[in-house]
């Protein structure tokens, strides 16, 4: 086992308080027509809401706030498309395609178990993670040909394939694509390309998960049709669980489908989910962050470990019995999951550490042909917990090798990626995340120009972990009605954040409790208010022997209800700890 290093102090960068003019009249306004304190009126203003309209529109979304599906470009061609194979007298039989991470198989999923409704010839292909690889590929394409499927529908992957979409009209098989990764110079010349990231498409929302691209085809063919989209709306289970664990921004038209989708999600989730819901021992109403940390990570292990397929199946399950039973078996390839990942994370810090380059490095480029190619993304991120950078792990498949990459907030991995272009095969992704194929030979000249590149663009401060604070607060402002309409504020996720709130000159009032050797428990006075709170800080364990008493420190933290034996407390849920 690897020592742990104590963690490096973080950057603490608190936003500005909302004090123009303009913004100061809001507030006034928001706190009389609200019937809420200033500070929790800066505390919208800040984020953006300056009437009591945009308040009720940010605390209560409504379903009609969705844009009209035919506002995407192609969405006219897509419709027609489509409705073209469903005439009686043509019957095409049409695949729906996806990707074999969680926005794939719960866009396959959405998609297939939605229009299976409509037309009796259709069916779903998810490629082999290490026999196919990411996205539009050969075999199924030659699948779907000597199948006879002549029309197939792309989801979360395809506006990079050129190749391979001008290969399946060759062979007679039409394209739908539904993606939401950035285009490169050229599109696909499918039938109809889906991709609100398109350069010449005008729809107002860029951020759409690949799912939600798909709900937003089915959205226009409900409207085409005369289907009331009641019957839609239920299959939202499913693009919450897209959104939050691809890690798209939670804004707009994303926070909406969130915000419905959590509602069917806690009310009447599909038969699959709840199996799944119940194997990860969730017991109270779930949230974004159940979502990322409980269920995205195991639909993820069905094609990490074994085959995707293995997740659609689930979330299209019927029958509770058969539900539980896939549920069981995905489980189990997540337990397995974290044993790859645990073993190849240390042996990755390892390799950092025993090089004094790499310590000092401002990116991380590892390979190892042997390490299990399901868990490089999560071991990239877990490297990044320990080294601030960008980071990618490699490993072998198909005689190349195929990475994933992570970054750090401020930085655009892609940009830094698309400039080493000359080395690699295949690339796409986010700002945030990508991957990649090279031939083994590239490794060492990718990881000298990927250096090159990322520390020419990125700078100092992204190589620090950072805390955004919202405001600085006394503990006078904390109480019940705060922590309801905090908790009003969800979903919370990526551009819409859990609050988080900074407090100087605070003392201990007990000595401090590490728990399992990582967490910490402190209770705290503000000595301005004399108010007291209990405080609790996961992996900040280190801090205990720098707490004195007497001695005053600042906390940076998010308040939170704590629900034990029936009783409702607050707490403090502690980010950091700073000493005088």
């Amino acid at each position: 086992m690897i020592a742990q290093p104590t963690p490096p102090p973080k950057r603490w960068i608190t936003k500005p308080f909302p004090d123009s003019a303009e913004q100061r009249v809001a507030i006034k306004s928001l706190t009389q027509s609200l019937g809420i304190s200033p500070f929790l009126a800066a505390l919208l203003v800040q984020r953006g809401v300056h009437t009591y309209d945009e308040a009720r529109t940010f605390f209560r979304p409504e379903i009609d706030h969705l844009h009209h599906p035919f506002a995407m470009k192609d969405m006219d061609r897509a419709i027609a498309r489509l409705q073209m194979a469903m005439l009686p007298e043509r019957e095409e039989k049409i695949l729906i395609y996806g990707d074999y991470d969680v926005d794939g198989t719960t866009s396959v999923a959405l998609v297939y178990g939605f229009l299976k409704n409509y037309h009796a010839k259709i069916d779903y292909y998810i490629p082999d993670r290490y026999k196919e690889g990411y996205g539009i590929s050969r075999q199924g394409i030659q699948w779907a040909a000597d199948n006879g499927f002549s029309l197939i529908i792309a989801l979360d992957c395809g506006i990079k394939s050129i190749e391979r979409i001008a290969e399946a009209k060759a062979l007679g098989v039409d394209f739908i694509i539904c993606d939401h990764h950035r285009p490169g110079t050229e599109l696909p010349d499918a039938a109809a390309v889906l991709d609100p990231k398109r350069d010449d498409c005008q729809y107002p929302y860029k951020e759409l998960s690949g799912c939600g691209v798909g709900f937003k085809l089915l959205q226009a063919f409900c409207l085409y049709k005369e289907i009331p989209l009641d019957q839609l709306y239920p299959y939202l289970d499913l693009v919450v669980v897209s959104i939050a664990s691809d890690i798209v921004p939670i804004t707009g038209e994303n926070r909406v489908l969130a915000h419905y989708g959590l509602k069917y999600l806690n009310s009447a989730p599909r038969t699959g989910l709840k199996a799944l819901i119940k194997v990860a021992g969730f017991k109270n109403s779930l949230d974004i962050t159940n979502v990322v940390f409980g269920l995205g990570p195991r639909i993820n292990a069905a094609g990490r470990i074994q085959h995707a397929k293995a997740a659609v199946q689930l979330l299209l399950a019927e029958l509770e019995e058969e539900a539980d039973e896939f549920a069981m078996a995905i489980n189990k390839h997540n337990n397995d999951r974290k044993t790859f990942d645990s073993s190849i994370t240390e042996q990755a810090l390892a390799m950092i550490r025993e090089s004094e380059a790499m310590v000092r490095a401002k990116s991380t480029v590892l390979y190892d042909a042997t390490w299990h190619k399901g868990v490089i993304g999560i071991v990239a991120s877990r490297c990044i917990e320990h080294f601030h950078r960008p980071t990618i792990i490699l490993t072998q498949s198909h005689d190349k090798a195929a990475g994933s990459a992570r970054s750090v907030p401020g930085f655009d991995v892609y940009e830094a990626i698309e400039e080493c272009a000359d080395l690699l095969e295949q690339f796409g992704g986010h700002t945030f995340a990508a991957g990649m194929t090279m031939p083994v030979d590239n490794i060492d000249a990718f990881r000298r120009k990927f250096e090159e590149v990322v520390s020419r663009k990125i700078k100092e401060e992204h190589l620090t972990p950072l805390v955004e604070v919202d405001l600085p607060m006394d503990f006078s402002e904390i109480n019940d009605k705060l922590a309801r309409i905090l908790k009003q504020m969800g979903p919370f996720g990526p551009h819409n954040m859990p609050p988080t709130f900074m407090t100087d000159d605070v003392y201990l009032v007990s000595d401090p409790i590490v728990m399992k050797e990582k967490h910490l428990k402190i209770n705290v006075r503000q000595s301005r208010t004399g108010h007291t709170l209990t405080a609790v800080g996961f992996g900040l364990a280190h801090m205990a022997d720098q707490l004195q008493m007497g001695k005053p420190f600042s906390i940076c933290y998010q308040v939170e209800q704590n629900f034990f034996n029936g009783n409702v407390s607050l707490q403090l849920m502690l980010k950091d700890i700073r000493c005088s």
